[in-house]
């Protein structure tokens, strides 16, 4: 382990930290942003972090937050251990050449609001570091029912719960790097969030956030579930659900422990563990429950979030920043198996389609022809969750601020061969240069690594363009309701103006059902 003298000990507003020197990159790892969310802090907002005296090692990663295990993911299992007391983030920089602070892009992981953390994809944001000498921060934030869930309704005076868990979450992890990163060479006023999947869906929900305003300068959105926040009126319904659960985890364990409790005292006492079970039980029925909407979201609570994103941007009131947003080719061909959470039968596509009136629901699914078919339900599902919200967000935005759409259509050989193509998630092997990774090298077993990897040095010089700049390569224009010009990430990169234009006018006359 290499080391930089004076340069690895730095102060924070809650004490020192000393990191180390990894692949010639400074890494600190698992410095809590806030305190531990146990206890009496358990459903409350975050709290700043206890602080610490002497110099507290930073060269582990914190654990994870509580999930389960078998939740809605492509990845394996992590097999780490898991803490409620999970709120760290992880700041790397590159070796220190001049005094002058550099960007700052923080990540926030995806996972449908359920699993996931800041360590599942290993060196991640080292080629942006390395190629772009930026500041890079990953984050852990609360999961599943522990995080996104409205429960708020079972607090009292004596023992009030909080909403919107998870945001919080991402706001106090912003709120600390806008106090502490110019320590570890990071630029306050230059701070670019961005995330993929339920990660960016808390990049597009913040910046429709009052209390995230002035937290960072500029936004990239992969893949994001723009819609998946909902009222408190259907996650009233949902938190009577979850709780009926977690009462009936526990009494299978500790029969009559329950009886004459409040719900706040259910929630208070139930173990981790009971919740993680009850999590999983309460979400593998939540896709037939209310078809269409993600089990774990964020919710309309008149107070941090006051409207559904998709208003705001509509409206003109999200943050005028610069944005980048996009979809993959096909993003709903792999929401199949252990990750089947998204309107891919005929009952829920019906279901989703139920508030639209009958000749525009007809021309929405006309535009997949093949339906049923497992393919094109999957494209309109894929559709349904992330590509038609990107579109309005991006619409919206654009008379705003500039903004930036793209489409990932590359894809190696074997991933089309087992039906998946340009599907979710597949960016974030370009973005963070993984094509040789054990599953990158799984998927180009067949061929297709090299115009893979070659798209990946395009997207990560975008990325750190726009994260200097806010501005990306002179041959991508900005995106407007009137062109609607796209980058197509591909073999060859290319421009389209209104790519399915078709299906895109066919979906704005969609009503959403919730």
């Amino acid at each position: 382990m290499s080391r930089l003298e004076g340069s690895l000990t730095v102060t924070t507003t809650a004490g020192v930290v000393e990191g180390v020197v990894r692949r010639g990159l400074r890494m600190w790892r698992g410095i809590p942003y806030a305190a531990a969310p146990v206890g009496s802090r358990r459903l409350r907002a975050p709290q700043p972090p206890a602080p610490w005296t002497g110099v507290r090692p930073a060269v582990d990663f914190g654990p994870i937050a509580p999930q389960d295990p078998h939740g809605p993911s492509a990845l394996p299992a992590m097999p780490i251990g898991h803490d409620e007391d999970c709120l760290t983030l992880n700041v790397m920089a590159p070796r220190p050449t001049t005094g002058k602070l550099r960007p700052v892009m923080v990540f926030v992981h995806g996972g449908a609001f359920a699993v996931g953390s800041s360590r599942e994809m290993p060196e991640q944001g080292e080629g942006l570091v390395h190629d772009g000498g930026v500041v890079f921060v990953n984050l852990n934030y609360r999961l599943a029912g522990l995080g996104w869930l409205d429960l708020s309704r079972y607090g009292t005076a004596e023992r009030p719960i909080d909403s919107n868990l998870g945001l919080r979450d991402v706001v106090a992890a912003l709120e600390w790097i806008r106090d502490n990163i110019a320590a570890f060479g990071g630029d306050p006023d230059n701070v670019t969030l961005f995330g993929e999947s339920a990660g960016a869906g808390v990049v597009t929900t913040l910046m429709t956030a009052p209390a995230a305003r002035g937290l960072f300068a500029k936004a990239i959105a992969e893949s994001s579930p723009v819609e998946a926040v909902y009222s408190r009126e259907l996650q009233a319904e949902w938190a009577a659900d979850f709780v009926r659960i977690l009462r009936e985890v526990i009494e299978e364990r500790h029969p009559g422990v329950t009886e004459g409790r409040s719900e706040v005292e259910v929630l208070d006492h139930a173990a981790t563990a009971a919740w993680i079970t009850a999590s999983h039980r309460f979400a593998a029925g939540a896709i037939d429950r209310t078809p269409g909407t993600v089990a774990w979201s964020a919710v309309l609570d008149g107070e941090f979030l006051p409207e559904r994103p998709t208003a705001a941007f509509l409206a003109g009131r999200s943050m005028p920043i610069p944005l980048i947003i996009g979809t993959n080719d096909r993003e709903g061909s792999l929401f199949r198996g252990r990750l089947d959470i998204l309107a891919t039968t005929p009952e829920r596509i019906r279901a989703i389609l139920s508030g639209t009136e009958a000749s525009a629901a007809e021309e929405l699914t006309g535009t997949y022809p093949g339906l049923p078919r497992q393919r094109d339900a999957m494209d309109l599902a894929g559709d349904h969750a992330f590509w038609f919200p990107s579109i309005v967000a991006a619409s919206g935005h654009s008379r705003v601020a500039p903004t930036y759409m793209y489409r990932f259509d590359l894809a190696p050989r074997l991933a089309r061969l087992l039906g998946l193509d340009a599907t979710h998630g597949i960016e974030l092997f370009a973005v963070f240069d993984k094509a040789s990774s054990v599953f990158g090298r799984f998927m180009g077993a067949l061929g297709g690594t090299r115009d893979f990897e070659r798209a990946g040095r395009r997207v990560r010089t975008n990325w750190l363009h726009f994260a200097y700049s806010g501005e990306v390569d002179a041959g991508w224009p900005r995106y407007d309701e009137d062109d609607r010009f796209t980058l197509i990430i591909d073999v060859d990169d290319r421009i389209e103006s209104d790519p399915r234009g078709d299906r895109r006018r066919a979906w704005m006359r969609f009503v959403p059902h919730v």
